[in-house]
């Protein structure tokens, strides 16, 4: 009997091509809405942690009024050095955070720009670009770019190509740009520069040196970064949080998705675009159903029962799920995905694991879609219709 179920429920659907077609677009409709709301609620995610990922640490101490990179309060250094009375702390640094204003060389208009600061004589962070580049800022108002940055800062990348060094004005202090690195820009800050703890107070002059913004905590190999953890919690005082490497990503994400109106509209596009596609298709095998409804009620009087019915309007269902998917999904991967990232320089990409999550709100959306749908039939007697 199954075998001839599918044909059944392909022939309804192709019998009205035009009916077919709208049915597929807005289903494709409906994913795309999906697929770009993920997308950028894990853009979201993935760039305000970019550097939390690349810190060469085990264990971060931040003032417990942080709330975001954006948002850090210092706190005294003092705190960071009493970390070295466990024996299974391996090594101490400093990290200094702002926001400073930085000139276009070319068109001198002004942008916001994020500005990392530690010693170089350690490395803070896991990336070989800036690693080689530890040298140049030990020197005077010496800095590393991002060129992933937007391209409002300037052509950093080419003028330095071609020159050798850029140079620029940050804040009240004229700086020369020497290396590249790349990290992306966020929807914290448009954009990053690296340079020594020295320089960094150069450019905050307001800035106390022993006021930092993170305390990174390097281990000794073997040492259970969660326990240390604890310990370290109960010994200091209460005027500064310690958390795991992985606990500072989840604390910037949890930022993000709960203390800004960002990540709740992220969630609502999708459970919009979830809402859409199964009035779409509802609408759809209604009418279809509607249609056929004189030939269902001859099948139920010569006995086929509800669970028939029930298994053809769900494999209607299902082949509009597939159809409908794939639109989508292609739109979003090899458009408008690329669209969005050059145009943001925010990591907007497709992944597996958000396509077989979409794929798998397309099927539930098309099964509820003929759920209610079904019901119709259900409900109705033979007797009543002829």
């Amino acid at each position: 009997m199954f075998r001839h179920k599918i044909p059944l429920a392909w022939c309804q659907l192709t019998r009205e091509k035009s009916r077919l077609f709208v049915a597929l677009a807005g289903i494709s409709f409906a994913n795309t809405l999906m697929f770009m709301q993920l997308g950028f609620r894990d853009a979201l995610f993935d760039s305000s942690t970019r550097m939390h990922q690349n810190l060469n640490s085990d264990l971060v101490l931040i003032d417990p009024k942080s709330e975001a990179l954006i948002a850090m309060q210092s706190f005294s250094w003092r705190r960071l050095y009493q970390v070295l009375a466990f024996e299974e702390v391996e090594s101490i640094e400093p990290l200094y955070l702002g926001l400073i204003n930085w000139k276009n060389p070319v068109q001198k208009n002004d942008r916001s720009i994020l500005v990392m600061g530690f010693n170089p004589n350690k490395a803070a962070l896991t990336m070989p670009e800036v690693n080689q580049h530890l040298d140049k800022i030990k020197l005077q108002d010496v800095v590393l770019f991002d060129r992933d940055s937007r391209p409002e800062f300037g052509p950093i990348p080419d003028l330095l190509a071609e020159k050798g060094s850029v140079e620029t004005e940050v804040g009240m202090r004229r700086i020369q740009v020497r290396g590249l690195f790349s990290m992306g820009a966020s929807f914290a800050a448009d954009g990053n520069i690296i340079t020594s703890d020295l320089n960094f107070i150069r450019l905050f002059e307001e800035r106390d040196y022993g006021q930092i913004d993170v305390g990174l905590i390097q281990l000794k190999p073997g040492a259970d970064p969660e326990k240390v953890r604890q310990k370290i919690d109960d010994y200091l005082p209460e005027d500064v949080r310690v958390l795991t490497h992985q606990g500072f990503i989840k604390f910037e994400q949890d930022y993000w998705a709960t203390s800004t109106a960002i990540g709740f509209i992220f969630g609502l596009g999708v459970a919009m675009g979830f809402i859409v596609g199964i009035v779409i298709v509802y609408q759809i095998l209604y009418t279809d159903v509607s249609d056929h409804l004189a030939e269902y009620a001859t099948l139920k009087a010569m006995g086929y029962r509800d669970l028939y019915f029930l298994s053809v309007v769900f494999q209607e269902a299902l082949i509009l799920a597939i159809l409908g998917y794939f639109p989508g999904f292609s739109l979003c991967s090899f458009f408008l995905y690329s669209l969005t990232q050059n145009a943001t320089q925010l990591p907007v990409y497709m992944t597996v694991s958000r396509a077989l999550f979409v794929f798998c709100l397309t099927l539930i959306m098309c099964a509820i879609s003929g759920a209610i749908a079904v019901r119709k039939l259900r409900a109705a007697d033979p007797a009543d219709i002829f």
